[in-house]
């Protein structure tokens, strides 16, 4: 199938089969698409929590407003963010260019230090705010690798972070949920599987100049 017919393939998968889970490859390609997601600066301030353990699931259902997928799916899927962004984040990002790409200080040292007042001037929330909208970028990248793959996915902002983070233990890893992602194989009796996708027609979508 081309890109586009894995694309109308896939669909928010309301039921997964439970006999079915996702192979050490499959998952492997899920964390490397991840690693691989595009952050601003490249900073990535995000993180993913993979969930597989039932008895670690099964008290998320409530907090989930008893969304089954968070326990039906073979994994359940965690995008988190960093509670803050410090100045450390940074000296780490640009060390790692260094020694990746064996650039020279002289180089990198005038962006480090524009990059750590970018951020020294913005507001906790503000720096909250721009990893969410990192967060947003890696979940439509996981789905449509999903697709791609093969792999039902369901995206879920319908859920209580705060019991998700403590529940997790990701408050004392300085890290807060923000999206949840099921993922799977969808269920012979997921009647939305038949369901035709619902969209505007690509006029009143796309401008073209």
């Amino acid at each position: 199938m081309d890109i586009i017919k894995h694309l109308k393939w896939r669909y928010a998968t309301k039921k997964f089969d439970t006999s079915k889970k996702l192979s050490k490859n499959q998952i492997n390609t899920l964390k490397e698409a991840f690693n691989l997601t595009a952050t601003s600066f490249g900073l990535q301030t995000i993180s993913l929590v993979i969930l597989e353990d039932d008895i670690l699931r099964e008290p998320l259902i409530e907090h989930a407003f008893y969304q089954k997928q968070v326990l039906e799916a073979s994994h359940l899927f965690v995008i988190c963010i960093q509670e803050n962004i410090l100045n450390d984040d940074v000296v780490s990002y640009y060390d790692n260019i260094k020694k990746i790409r064996n650039t020279s200080e002289t180089i990198l040292k005038p962006y480090r230090e524009s990059l750590i007042k970018t951020i020294k001037d913005m507001s906790v929330t503000e720096r909250q705010q721009w990893s969410k909208n990192q967060a947003y970028i890696a979940l439509g990248n996981l789905m449509a690798v999903c697709a791609v793959e093969g792999i039902d996915s369901c995206p879920m902002e319908g859920f209580i972070p705060e019991k998700y983070d403590e529940l997790l233990g990701l408050n004392k890893r300085g890290l807060k949920s923000i999206l949840l992602l099921p993922v799977g194989f969808r269920a012979k009796d997921d009647m939305f599987s038949e369901f035709k996708k619902v969209r505007k027609p690509i006029e009143e979508t796309i401008i073209e100049l």
